[in-house]
């Protein structure tokens, strides 16, 4: 098992790792919308904190040399579920054609108060 804090991508808000590897599995941890320069929300809308959430989480893959191409699992965590078709618009713009299994959960909040939290599992190419 090895502990990854990938340059450029938000600066963790707690002890944690932005990613592990182990095996062939990377487990990647929730991002929120955050910019990873001024560690401010980005946006007020479900679409543009969708956005930045899967930019920051490409940034972490694209720190391992992966993308969201390489995703196997998400959890995606929304403030509200009415938020759902908005995220979900989004969100299948960026993967495209590819479709990893996904739970999606309402939360009543989490500690930066954004609309969207998503984390991950990915795998490395053999």
């Amino acid at each position: 098992m090895q502990m990854h804090n990938i340059k450029g991508a938000p600066a963790a808000i707690g002890p944690y790792s932005h990613a592990i590897t182990s095996g062939n599995l990377v487990f990647c941890s929730g991002q929120t919308p955050l910019d990873p320069e001024t560690m401010q929300l980005v946006g007020t809308t479900i679409e543009e904190q969708t956005e930045r959430v899967l930019k920051n989480l490409s940034i972490v893959l694209e720190g391992l040399g992966l993308s969201l191409q390489n995703i196997v699992k998400t959890t995606v965590f929304l403030k509200s579920m009415d938020d759902f078709q908005g995220m979900n618009g989004i969100y299948a713009k960026a993967f495209g054609e590819h479709r990893p299994t996904r739970s999606t959960i309402a939360i009543r909040t989490n500690p930066l108060d954004a609309l969207v939290e998503i984390e991950c599992i990915a795998e490395i190419p053999a």
